[in-house]
């Protein structure tokens, strides 16, 4: 599926061909941490199908508690939209690419979700929890 986005200010955009089965809610503390909320939805994505359309995104590289590993994270240096994480040591591994910068994102369904003993406990009353269509 071809997917395009950008970040809020609109200073980096960017396009990708990703399989919509590869979306992903992740309940770790670093991802909640890392979005400001209680889980981060991401598209996986090989590499060599993202390409940056313009601008250039900040980075951030975080070791990983559990395995070590050096995590990247990239955000718009000027309005802070998260964009894409991957590793930091490999450039040809694949990205992570988060739905809230994605203008599909409606279409991308997550099909699992990861790291769920971190999950928010009040996540599965949402649907309890009275809501408007506005502010």
């Amino acid at each position: 599926m071809h997917i395009d986005g950008a970040c809020h200010c609109g200073d980096i955009t960017f396009e990708a061909e990703v399989d919509p089965d590869k979306v992903a809610i992740c309940h770790c503390k670093d991802c909640q941490a890392l979005s400001g909320a209680a889980y981060r939805a991401s598209v996986l994505v090989s590499s060599d199908q993202f390409r940056l359309l313009s601008g250039e995104p900040a980075r951030y590289v975080k070791t990983t508690a559990d395995s070590g590993s050096k995590r990247l994270q990239t955000f718009c240096p000027r309005c802070s939209s998260p964009l894409y994480g991957g590793s930091a040591d490999d450039p040809s591994a694949p990205l992570m690419i988060r739905l809230g910068v994605v203008r599909q994102r409606d279409e991308l369904v997550p099909k699992k979700q990861i790291w769920t003993a971190s999950r928010q406990s009040w996540i599965d009353s949402l649907q309890s929890i009275p809501g408007t269509e506005g502010q």
